[in-house]
C-alpha cells in the first residue's frame, strides 16, 4: 500500500461515526477482526459497480454510493440477516477530492442508518468501478432461501415495483425529463431503500425470498427454478404507484414494465397457506406492504393472468442501460 493510498484511506473512509463493538479490529491493519454473536451463521455477499455499466460515469457521487450499498445491503435483507461488517474496494483513474467528498456522504449516512460498519477495502488506480462486500448475522437454522417454495405457497412482494425502471428512463432519455413525476422516479431509481426489517420479520413466516434486482419475472424465475415449481401471477395485483401509472399513461404498460423493472430491491417471497394470515401481523412494524401476487403451482413456468385469463406479454428480465419503456 502506498503512503498515497494510506493518505486517501484516512482522509475519507476512516472516519465513519459508527462503532460497533463486536469490530474487534478494523481498517488500518493486514485483516479485520470481528466477533460475531453466538448461535448465529455469517451471510456474505459481493458486488461490482461499474461506471458505464451500472451507473453514468457523471452521476451524482452521493447517489452512486447509495445506491451501491443499498444493492448490497438488499442481499442481505432477502436472507433476513442483521448488517454488520462492509468492506470497499475502490478503483478510480485519479483520486478526485470532491468526488470522494460525495461519495462518502452517500456511503456513511447509509452505512450509519443501519450500523453497518466499514472494517476495510482496497484502493487503487484504474477505470471506475466500485466493489463492496457486506456481512450481516442471522440466527442459525433461520436464513431465508431460494429453494424453500412448496406447491400452494402464496408469492408476495414489498413496496411498489417499476419505479426504478422509470426512474432509469429519464436518466438515460432527456425526453422523458419533462413526463410527469420524472424527478421523482429518477431519485427512487438512485434511493432505493434495502428492506432489511421486512427480511428479518419474515424469517420464521416465508418459505423463500430474494430481493428484486433482475426484474420480477426474472427473479421469481429463480425461486421457481431452484424449488422446481411454476407460478400463477395476477398481474391486476401488482403493486404500482401512482407516479409509475402517470408516467407512463396506462396501467397496463406500468404492469409490464413492473415485471422488467430491475434495481427495485423489494423483496419477493413465498408463504405457506398456514402462515398467510401471520403476514399482516409481522410486517406492521416494517414501515413497508405486503401484497399477495399469485401462488405457486406444479409443473414450470410462469403464467400471467388479467382478470382470470392468461396473458402471452413478451418479458425479459432487467439489463442495465436497456431501455423498456
Amino acid at each position: 500500500m502506498s503512503s498515497s493510498e494510506f493518505s486517501l484511506i484516512k482522509q475519507y473512509f476512516a472516519k465513519q461515526k459508527s462503532s460497533r463493538k463486536d469490530v474487534i479490529l478494523g481498517i488500518g491493519d493486514d485483516c479485520a477482526i470481528v466477533a460475531p454473536p453466538a448461535n448465529s451463521h455469517i451471510a456474505i455477499s459481493t458486488d461490482t459497480l461499474v461506471a458505464g455499466t451500472h451507473f453514468l460515469i457523471d452521476a451524482d457521487p452521493k447517489s452512486v454510493a447509495h445506491k451501491a450499498l443499498a444493492s448490497n445491503l438488499s442481499d442481505l435483507a432477502a436472507m433476513g440477516a442483521t448488517p454488520s461488517w462492509v468492506s470497499l474496494a475502490l478503483t478510480m483513474p485519479e483520486p478526485d477530492e470532491k468526488w470522494l467528498d460525495g461519495f462518502c456522504q452517500g456511503f456513511f449516512e447509509l452505512a450509519d442508518y443501519f450500523n453497518i460498519q466499514l472494517i476495510g477495502g482496497d484502493t487503487t488506480k484504474g477505470p471506475l468501478s466500485i466493489t463492496l462486500t457486506v456481512q450481516g448475522t442471522v440466527p442459525e437454522g433461520e436464513a431465508l432461501l431460494r429453494s424453500g417454495a412448496e406447491i400452494g405457497d402464496w408469492i408476495y412482494v414489498t413496496g411498489t415495483l417499476g419505479d426504478s425502471a422509470a426512474g432509469l428512463s429519464v436518466i438515460l432519455n432527456e425526453q422523458s425529463d419533462t413526463k410527469p413525476h420524472a424527478k421523482v422516479l429518477e431519485r427512487r431509481h438512485y434511493y432505493s431503500q434495502p428492506r432489511i426489517l421486512a427480511g428479518q420479520a419474515l424469517r420464521t413466516v416465508a418459505s423463500s425470498a430474494l430481493d428484486i434486482s433482475d426484474g420480477l419475472i426474472a427473479d421469481l424465475g429463480h425461486i421457481l427454478t431452484s424449488s422446481n415449481l411454476s407460478a400463477a401471477i395476477d398481474v391486476d395485483a401488482i403493486p404500482l404507484s401512482a407516479e409509475l401509472i402517470e408516467f407512463v399513461g396506462c396501467e397496463e404498460q406500468a404492469q409490464k414494465i413492473a415485471l422488467q423493472s430491475g434495481e427495485e430491491y423489494e423483496l419477493c417471497f413465498t408463504v405457506p397457506e398456514t402462515n398467510k394470515g401471520m403476514i399482516e401481523t409481522v410486517m406492521s412494524h416494517t414501515g413497508v406492504n405486503a401484497t399477495c401476487i399469485g401462488q405457486v403451482g406444479a409443473g414450470s413456468g410462469i403464467k400471467l393472468l388479467k382478470q382470470g385469463k392468461q396473458v402471452e406479454w413478451t418479458l425479459v428480465g432487467f439489463d442495465h442501460f436497456r431501455k423498456v419503456l
